[in-house]
């Protein structure tokens, strides 16, 4: 779901705290050292997002927040800030290229560098996170 959030809406804020819970407390943030991205540039994108972004001349440049139940992915286009939210059961991450991950949830997709350490280790902690705390499968069962 892709949503501006330049201002304060409280519907807004509740059908992203729906789709993804609630902001991590200060001790659980501790606890998982940090929830935030460092910034992610963008080297590619799904034609909406795209569009939004070829509006202004800055570089195309992202960050993603960890919650309880999915991420948010964050980025400016003129003076409006948008975000995708995506709830961990619709989310796929893939390592496309050695210094490349790809976030996709049905149409849209971010593609971002990944140039540093602690940009695949924070992917790492994302795909940690979705696995440990996803509902019990049946075949597991």
């Amino acid at each position: 779901m892709l949503l501006n959030i330049s201002y304060n809406r409280p519907d807004t804020s509740d059908k992203i705290n729906r789709a993804v819970g609630k902001p991590f407390t200060l001790i659980e943030r501790v606890k998982l050292k940090g929830t935030g991205s460092p910034k992610l540039q963008i080297t590619s994108s799904s034609i909406d997002i795209h569009n939004l972004l070829i509006l202004d001349n800055n570089s195309n440049v992202c960050n993603v927040e960890m919650r309880k139940n999915g991420i948010i992915v964050m980025f400016r286009s003129l003076l409006e800030t948008y975000a995708l939210v995506i709830p961990y059961f619709k989310l796929n991450l893939y390592k496309g290229k050695a210094e490349e991950y790809s976030i996709y949830i049905d149409h849209y997709f971010i593609k971002v560098k990944a140039d540093s350490p602690g940009i695949h280790k924070f992917f790492r902690k994302i795909l940690d996170y979705k696995s440990d705390n996803a509902p019990t499968q049946i075949e597991d069962l």
